[in-house]
């Protein structure tokens, strides 16, 4: 697994994306959203714990099913609805193949928020205070699905020239290309977890429930906009054109989070403590 520096380049690591158990293969992109979601049942049952917490102990296992099947079933629609609808469309059966890969953090992102607002409207809970608690967890499953796509060498970024380019096993031009799959590990994953984590133990902002969740959506939007450049557009969508600049599918989708992430924001800071 060790990443080997050349003259010219890094020479990408040669790891199995399967994991044999004897009786059946495991794949670490499906690791990734089982860890995932246990790091952040276990974040949130700490936080919980304490008195005045946004949520009991005894929500937290109906909360997080109803956050697992939002997160699965939004990222497959959100999938087939923004990246690959006429293909699904001739191919009705093949959305149920999840095992074939093919998921979008934007739709798994809708779904966990209408499961979080459904959820908070029947337990009677505080919808923003909880979002700024789902918020803080949530990078870490960014991280390590980052992680799982450069394991799995998909979603590789554009040709490069400088010494971080790597050759991908699955590119079929076998250029040097940016380790964007790292890119979006380190910056929609471990950088905004540690300053939401920061944000919400170490100030007074969460006092002011919706500002810290406003961030995420804030956070991840900029990461995602900005590692786009480096990322290897989709081949069968491109480039599309928005007042005259050239941006991908995955830009395309941050706007309405940025907008999103300003009226949380706004919310949070009309709150009364």
């Amino acid at each position: 697994m060790e990443i080997i520096l050349s003259a010219f380049s890094l020479t990408f690591p040669q790891i199995d994306p399967y994991i044999d158990l004897g009786f059946f293969q495991l794949r670490y992109y499906s690791l990734a959203y089982i860890f995932g979601l246990l790091f952040a049942w276990w974040s949130i049952r700490r936080i919980s714990s304490k008195p005045g917490a946004p949520m009991a102990t005894h929500h937290i296992d109906d909360f997080f099913f109803n956050a697992a099947m939002g997160v699965i079933i939004g990222g497959r629609i959100g999938y087939v609805l923004f990246y690959n609808f006429p293909y699904y469309m001739e191919n009705p059966l093949a959305i149920l193949k999840l095992w074939d890969g093919g998921m979008s953090f934007h739709g798994g992102l809708i779904g966990v928020v209408l499961a979080v607002i459904l959820f908070c409207r029947q337990q009677k809970l505080d919808l923003m205070r909880v979002a700024d608690v789902v918020a803080i967890v949530s990078p870490i499953g960014l991280l390590l699905g980052r992680l799982a796509n450069f394991i799995n060498g998909e979603l590789y970024g554009r040709p490069t020239d400088s010494w971080v380019g790597m050759v991908f096993p699955s590119d079929p031009e076998q250029l040097p290309r940016h380790p964007s799959q790292l890119y979006e590990a380190l910056l929609e994953g471990l950088i905004l977890f540690l300053i939401l984590q920061y944000l919400y133990h170490f100030t007074q902002l969460k006092k002011k429930a919706g500002i810290i969740a406003g961030l995420f959506f804030a956070g991840y939007a900029l990461s995602r906009f900005t590692v786009e450049y480096f990322r290897e557009p989709d081949a069968h969508l491109g480039l599309s054109s928005m007042l005259g600049i050239e941006i991908s599918r995955g830009q395309l989708l941050t706007i309405p989070m940025f907008i999103f992430a300003g009226w949380l924001m706004s919310q949070g800071f009309k709150r009364k403590k």
